[in-house]
């Protein structure tokens, strides 16, 4: 398997934004370091680290909403991450099926 620490030279904490393969919307944006990125290659389902609580999070794993990972890339840099994904259920905690679901400026 890769070497994941090229992906953690700047920081602990990379963002990973997932986006769904069926519409190329953007689910939401997390965080990574390398034992969650690590996991989720292991298990082919995402795992983050929830900065508030300190801790790995399987995402779905309480509420089912799951997230299946088809493709993930890095950027240019090495230092963010993107998750192509077939999400079950919502990505948002909120309830709604993506966490960008406000809209506060569109061009007129």
């Amino acid at each position: 398997m890769e070497d994941l620490k090229k992906y953690f030279v700047k920081a602990e904490l990379i963002p990973a934004i997932v986006q769904e393969k069926s519409t190329g919307e953007v689910l939401m944006l997390a965080y990574m370091n390398e034992e969650s990125l690590q996991k989720t290659m292991e298990t082919g389902y995402t795992w983050f680290y929830s900065r508030s609580r300190q801790e790995l999070w399987n995402k779905g794993a309480t509420s089912g909403h799951v997230q299946k990972v088809i493709e993930m890339r890095a950027d240019c840099d090495n230092d963010t991450l993107l998750l192509i994904v077939e999400q079950t259920g919502a990505a948002c905690h909120t309830g709604n099926h993506s966490c960008f679901y406000t809209t506060i400026w569109e061009e007129q």
